[in-house]
């Protein structure tokens, strides 16, 4: 995509830019979604490694709850 053109559509609205992301993606079919966002071996292998510890220590996840209330709270 030409720079200009990006720069151009940036200036939409938020509205605007939220249509065309919508209609971008509704542009793909199934098959070329699930392309896009097939995960390589490396992030399989951390998702598979992530659930393997959660299942040792399920004690040790964080609620949705907690993960908020840090990310919006100043140390």
């Amino acid at each position: 995509m030409a720079l200009g053109t990006l720069t151009e559509l940036l200036k939409l609205s938020p509205g605007e830019r939220a249509e065309l992301a919508m209609a971008l993606w509704e542009s793909l079919d199934d098959a070329q979604r699930e392309a896009e966002l097939a995960l390589t071996p490396d992030q399989a292998a951390e998702l598979d490694r992530r659930l393997a510890d959660h299942l040792a220590d399920p004690g040790s996840a964080v609620s949705w709850d907690e993960v908020c209330r840090k990310l919006t709270t100043k140390t």
